[in-house]
């Protein structure tokens, strides 16, 4: 079974929950791993079973990267608000590099996230 990294920043909760319900049946078939904040909300909305990886400022981005890293997450959901500065900034650069090196599918935004599902 294929792994889904689901992370969301504040601004960006919403987004990601009503992207979650809308492909809810779908994403029965991943295993779902996500940020604590972001885990919480899409487990309270969906009842989806997600597992909470801690909370991304004191260190939850790093260990989404870690897992990648270990090969124990296939696609990256990571719905970022580009409106608003981010004082741990250098561990979503990390992440984006993790992505990028391990090949992984990774999605900044519905559009995207939407053609991995379709």
């Amino acid at each position: 079974m294929k792994t889904i990294g689901l992370v969301a920043h504040d601004h960006m909760k919403l987004d990601i929950v009503e992207w979650c319900v809308k492909h809810k049946d779908k994403l029965k078939s991943y295993r779902l791993l996500g940020t604590e904040g972001t885990a919480k909300r899409i487990r309270d909305v969906t009842g989806l079973e997600i597992g909470n990886i801690g909370h991304g400022p004191d260190g939850g981005d790093i260990h989404i990267a870690y897992n990648i890293l270990e090969g124990k997450i296939d696609i990256l959901i990571f719905f970022v608000d580009t409106k608003t500065a981010h004082g741990h900034e250098h561990d979503i650069q990390t992440l984006i590099r993790t992505c990028t090196t391990q090949n992984i599918l990774f999605a900044l935004n519905k559009a995207t996230a939407d053609f991995f599902l379709d």
